[in-house]
């Protein structure tokens, strides 16, 4: 028998992305966010999560994709990697989806940049390509802000 994953997935700037579903602590509306002064880009605001302070981070910018003007519309996923939990603003939520392990490649060779580091993988799919974000690479730009800070 084939092994599965599931993968909460999700939409910036057209391109269909999954997370493991077991990361995924939950799904907001976008939220309003507290800026953090001299913060990099990414880094779009603060979030209180039911007393929780939340990182937001910006998923378009983070890929170096263009930035969105609708950002009203946009979701917050709200992912827990180890002891770190941060909100990844993404375009639009889809379904979680099921996938077969044994349909998995590496990431496709006409992405490039930034993108590029941040996927572990891709999944062909009926009709889309379902590319699988890194999640500990993604948030490790907050690891590295985190320790110029106590370097300062």
């Amino acid at each position: 028998m084939a092994e599965s994953r599931q993968y909460c997935t999700f939409y910036v700037n057209k391109l269909y992305f999954g997370v493991d579903v077991k990361l995924v602590q939950e799904v907001i509306r976008f939220q309003q966010m507290t800026t953090v002064p001299l913060s990099q880009e990414v880094i779009s605001g603060l979030i209180n999560l039911r007393g929780q302070i939340v990182t937001a981070l910006d998923l378009r910018r983070r890929l170096d994709l263009p930035p969105d003007d609708d950002r009203d519309e946009r979701m917050n996923v709200v992912i827990r990697d180890g002891d770190s939990v941060v909100s990844l603003l993404v375009d639009e939520v889809g379904d979680v989806v099921e996938v077969e392990d044994e349909i998995f490649e590496k990431p496709p060779d006409t992405l490039s940049g930034a993108a590029r580091e941040l996927i572990l993988g891709a999944y062909k799919l009926d009709k889309r390509l379902l590319l699988v974000l890194d999640v500990s690479q993604v948030i490790q730009i907050l690891d590295a802000a985190s320790q110029r800070e106590e370097v300062a």
